[in-house]
């Protein structure tokens, strides 16, 4: 496995793109600069030892000298002693629901996008846990396999959009089948599935599907999002989704649905509102689960990479300093250097 002990470096690799950018400018710029002084043919009268690809190659030369040096700047590391790390924890699935009415904003910035702060959240107060998660509206699928690895967790959760999903609508149960299936095999584990959720169950089977998670040792949490009020859902374009009879749609959250699910389910339903309060009471109740022992495979050791690096830069930059911008007079009768 591979890492960077100082990774902070590596932003430094944008300034490549922009040097291309200026480069490009530069070369534009000379060539119609000396378009003005002479034509092609006059120019090559002029300049007979000009060479057209030999600074192109300097060029992409000093481009990679200069992200093999970031590089090492940022000191690469391999891993070299693999071990098992035990480690206590739960095992927590999380069924985002990304149906249309998730736009609502009577809950700001909106349904969708507090319900992705409160996972990420809920994430950074994990240390020893398993987290995964599944996305749904009218049909479900695994987002994120159950893992440790927080930062790809968060990562996957600002690409959520209802467009992930073609089929609307808000099949509830299928969710938590498809959570369900995804936990490891493990035994003394807590786990629990996480719905967040407005409530509106289209498909059916929401109740049996919790009965069932818990009959398996899963505890089904529902979390509420919403305003009593309700709120109209953006149609991206300035307006609002309107129903067949040319009506704004406005979505309210069904309480009574989420409170049936948890307590089907064995768990806890939780309002998401304007407030934190969710937050914290969701942390507390996964505080209660049962922890059990999960192993981790883990790198114990690392050992420095950035000797090759550094060495591979030295020799471009060794090539790069012999190349020089026009034909050598050395090989000029060689056609491999004519260029």
């Amino acid at each position: 496995m591979m890492r960077f002990a100082d990774s902070i470096y590596l932003y430094l690799l944008i300034l490549i793109p922009v040097f291309v950018g200026i480069w490009v400018l530069y070369i534009r710029r000379k060539r119609t600069l000396l378009k003005r002084l002479a034509d092609s043919n006059l120019q090559d009268g002029l300049m007979p030892e000009r060479s057209k690809v030999r600074p192109v190659v300097k060029f992409i030369l000093s481009l990679t000298i200069l992200a093999l040096l970031i590089i090492v700047l940022a000191r690469p590391q391999a891993g070299t002693k693999l071990s098992n790390e035990k480690r206590n924890g739960i095992e927590a699935m999380v069924a985002l629901d990304i149906s249309n009415s998730m736009l609502a904003e009577d809950v700001a910035p909106s349904r969708l996008d507090k319900s992705k702060m409160l996972i990420e959240n809920m994430i950074d107060g994990f240390k020893s846990d398993k987290v995964g998660l599944v996305v749904f509206a009218g049909s479900s699928f695994v987002q994120l396999p159950i893992t440790t690895d927080f930062v790809s967790a968060k990562m996957f959760l600002q690409s959520l959009s209802p467009s992930l999903i073609a089929t609307q609508g808000t099949d509830i149960g299928g969710a938590i089948n498809t959570c369900l299936g995804s936990f490891t095999k493990k035994e003394n584990v807590g786990r629990a599935i996480i719905v967040i959720t407005d409530g509106e169950d289209h498909e059916g089977g929401a109740l049996e599907a919790a009965q069932k998670a818990k009959k398996s040792g899963v505890n089904v949490f529902v979390l509420g999002i919403g305003l009593p009020k309700g709120g109209l859902i953006p149609d991206g374009h300035g307006g609002y989704m309107k129903d067949n009879h040319g009506n704004e749609v406005m979505s309210v959250l069904n309480e009574d649905m989420c409170k049936q699910i948890a307590q089907a389910g064995g768990g806890a339903y939780i309002h998401v509102d304007n407030t934190n309060n969710a937050q914290q009471t969701l942390n507390s109740e996964l505080a209660k689960l049962q922890q059990g022992e999960l192993f981790n495979a883990v790198y114990s050791e690392y050992d420095e990479q950035f000797q090759t690096f550094a060495l591979l830069a030295l020799v471009l930059i060794i090539i790069e300093v012999l190349i020089l911008e026009v034909k050598n007079p050395i090989f000029k009768n060689i056609k491999l250097f004519k260029k």
